[in-house]
This record gives C-alpha cells, sequence and structure tokens, in this order.
C-alpha cells in the first residue's frame, strides 16, 4: 500500500471515530465544534439515540458531554496546526484529563501536541504518552486495533468490570487505559484482562477510583 494510500485510510479512522465522539454527545454544542472536521452535516443522525449510554457513565451525562467537546476542540486544533499530529495522536478524555498517545516524527511536534491540547476549554491535566520516531506501519495499526477490540471485548462480558467508565488506545502494542473503576479490586481486573491480551507489550493505567479525592477537585 503506499504512502498516500496509508494516509487516507488513517484520515478515514480518524473520521469514524468522530463520528462515534458525536453519537455520544448528543447536544447541538458538540456537533457544531465536531462538523467541520467531518464535513458533512449528517453525521448528526442519531446523536440523540446514544445520549443515555453517556448518562450511565460514572462521569455523568454532563461530564460525558464535557470531556466530547475537549476532545473535538483539540481535534479541530490539531488539524489546523498539522495534518500529522490530527493523523498520528489519539486522544482520549475522562473528566477533563487529557490523555495523548501517538507517534511524531520530532520533539518540537511532540510539544506542539501537548500545547494545543492545554489550550483546549476545560483541560485540566494532560498526560503526554507521545513517543518520537517514525510512524506505525499498517501491520501494526492492525494489529493495536485487534488488541484493543480484545480488551474491550473481554471487559464487556466481565460482569465484575463496569465496561462502560473505560477508554481504550492502543499505540504499537502498548495498552493506553483511561476511565473509573468503581473499586481497586475492578481496576485491577481492568489491568489483569490487557495484560492477559495477546501481543501486548505494556499496559499503562490512567483508571481512577470512583471516590479518589481527586475527583471532587476536578
Amino acid at each position: 500500500m503506499t504512502s498516500l494510500s496509508r494516509i487516507l485510510r488513517r484520515s478515514k479512522d480518524r473520521v469514524v471515530k468522530v463520528r462515534h465522539y458525536i453519537a455520544q454527545a448528543g447536544p447541538a454544542l458538540v456537533i457544531v465544534a465536531i462538523l467541520p472536521l467531518a464535513g458533512c452535516t449528517s453525521l448528526a443522525i442519531g446523536a440523540g439515540a446514544t445520549a443515555g449510554v453517556a448518562a450511565m457513565q460514572e462521569r455523568g451525562f454532563g461530564g460525558a458531554i464535557s470531556d466530547t467537546a475537549i476532545t473535538a476542540e483539540i481535534w479541530q486544533k490539531f488539524l489546523a496546526e498539522d495534518e500529522n499530529l490530527f493523523r498520528r495522536i489519539e486522544i482520549e478524555v475522562v473528566e477533563g484529563e487529557v490523555l495523548l498517545a501517538g507517534t511524531v516524527d520530532n520533539t518540537e511536534s511532540e510539544l506542539k501536541a501537548v500545547e494545543l491540547a492545554w489550550q483546549a476549554n476545560g483541560v485540566n491535566r494532560v498526560i503526554n504518552e507521545i513517543t518520537v520516531g517514525q510512524g506505525s506501519s499498517l501491520m501494526d495499526n492492525a494489529s493495536d486495533l485487534l488488541i484493543t477490540t480484545r480488551i474491550k471485548t473481554a471487559l464487556m462480558f466481565d460482569t465484575d468490570v463496569y465496561a462502560i467508565n473505560y477508554s481504550i488506545e492502543t499505540i504499537n502494542g502498548t495498552v493506553h487505559i483511561m476511565g473509573i473503576a468503581q473499586s481497586e479490586h475492578e481496576r485491577n481486573l481492568v489491568i489483569a484482562h490487557a495484560r492477559g491480551t495477546s501481543y501486548v507489550r505494556r499496559v499503562v493505567s490512567h483508571v481512577r477510583l470512583k471516590d479518589d479525592p481527586q475527583r471532587q477537585r476536578t
């Protein structure tokens, strides 16, 4: 596959993810924030149908809306600054905490990504898991997607885990977990599922406990 084809595929994957965030958000404010990226008003269809999913999360409906708006704003900033930031950096936001994970060509791009993330409204912390080096190959991307899917499936079928509260990103075999655990036992189960998944090289957990005092100050 040519370099151009890989770029187009990566961009298509990002638009799919943008659609996912629209479906979670529901409110017109967030949809308007994301639509310039997607370039299609039809993406708003079905947004309200899954609004209840956000309400069921530990962070609540309002928290999910706020995090989705933050994600959309950072994506816009990345796209305006450098298409490579948009394509090569994954973003997860939980209660204003932003995880940036991916690979960029140089330190300047890494620092710019962190700087832009901090500029988004509502951000209270930026977790920098960006590495400098060559981008992932198509095979690596496929492997990462498989790992993420397997972990999400395992969490979904574990009755001791409230899977809806977790976000998983896999970059070059490193699994990044964000979310809110009901207990230390649940958090350990989530990490164990990730570590027990084939081809996982490393697991990085940014999971908070439900009763973490830090949550009350964010």
